[in-house]
């Protein structure tokens, strides 16, 4: 592909415009915005400095020098714009959740393999350099053999009664929210760390009274599983833990070392061992080879969200280049997270264990 990619981002909210920023960071062009009217759009498209600015989606889709589209509007809507924009020949960024129900999302997967096309799903906390680093290390067995993984996501934006968003409608944000919204981040990030995948689960799940009655999705949930390798974990998930902003902490735990990852400060990686701790910090001495590609500023420059998507967006655009792309989040991932999503809603529902699907 010649010249700069050129991306149309349907969805204009709070995550459309950390998409524009990713995409104008990794070289590429907002050649489309699209929202729900045309006021919306325009405006948007001024944030972004979007070439131009649309109500209709299809009308971005219809671009033929539209390469990637990227889909960032409320869930319920995914499945029919990612599904044209393949039918398309676009590349497609689709925000999880991919899909309502893991049907639907394997027939993403199928339509893009089809299709030939380049899909993402912005698991983006795989983009930390420490992530990476902690990957690696787990990787060449410094940690000797994994005995328990664990750790929590915990934010506070839905914790007042009061508190609203599309994403408590289940028509809108789906039957699980925050398992759905979060839950699956951390459980994308477990596997990717470790290699391994979760192949059952046991959950309970909890919502908190809100002025128009009961939530209708849960607030949050723990979580108890096993991994296809044997190992034992759990998880704490909740959108309601008051002063937790956005605290994705995974820890992997060895028989000679521990490993530690808190999203809310990214640029170090905890260590530990029975003779000493350390902390390593991102891109000094000693950290794997394979974070060195996202260290995108320099050391001691703190690194963010709004940093590993451009790092993930570039991948895209490699990929799209014919690049082969590792740890790159595909449709397989969305359509994974969505299993995973319905095996946490059963076990909820049951109060019993339930296998995870492939």
């Amino acid at each position: 592909m010649q010249g700069r990619i050129r991306s149309a981002i349907i969805g204009a909210g709070f995550i459309g415009q950390v998409h524009a920023r990713a995409v104008r960071a990794a070289g590429g062009e907002v050649a489309w915005i699209s929202a729900a009217s045309q006021g919306e759009a325009d405006a948007a498209g001024e944030r972004t400095f979007a070439q131009r600015a649309t109500a209709d989606w299809r009308e971005a889709l219809a671009d033929p020098e539209v390469d990637v589209v990227h889909v960032c509007t409320p869930n319920h809507l995914h499945v029919e714009i990612a599904a044209a924009a393949i039918e398309a020949g676009k590349h497609v960024i689709c925000e999880k959740p991919l899909a309502p129900d893991a049907g639907d999302a394997a027939r993403l997967v199928e339509m893009a393999a089809e299709a030939g096309v380049v899909t993402a799903v912005p698991f983006v906390y795989r983009f930390y350099p420490t992530v990476r680093d902690a990957r690696a290390r787990v990787g060449r067995g410094d940690l000797g053999d994994v005995r328990l993984i664990h750790g929590s996501y915990l934010q506070d934006w839905l914790s007042r009664p009061g508190d609203g968003n599309w994403r408590v409608d289940p028509k809108q944000g789906g039957a699980s929210r925050a398992f759905g919204d979060i839950g699956v981040h951390w459980c994308d990030l477990a596997e990717f760390v470790t290699g391994q995948r979760i192949s059952r689960v046991a959950a309970r799940s909890f919502a908190i009274d809100r002025p128009a009655g009961p939530s209708l999705t849960e607030d949050g949930a723990t979580v108890m599983f096993e991994t296809d390798g044997g190992v034992v974990g759990s998880v704490v998930i909740s959108q309601v833990s008051p002063g937790r902003k956005n605290r994705l902490w995974l820890s992997v735990e060895g028989a000679e070392a521990s490993a530690q990852f808190d999203q809310e400060n990214p640029d170090s990686l905890w260590l530990g061992s029975r003779g000493a701790n350390s902390v390593v910090i991102r891109g000094t001495e000693g950290t794997a080879p394979a974070a060195e590609r996202y260290n995108i500023v320099p050391v001691g420059h703190p690194m963010g969200y709004q940093d590993c998507f451009t790092g993930f967006v570039g991948d895209v655009y490699a990929a799209v280049g014919g690049d082969q792309v590792d740890g790159l989040p595909t449709f397989a991932d969305g359509h994974r997270a969505a299993v995973l999503t319905k095996a946490f809603m059963e076990a909820a529902s049951t109060q019993d264990w339930i296998e995870v699907a492939g």
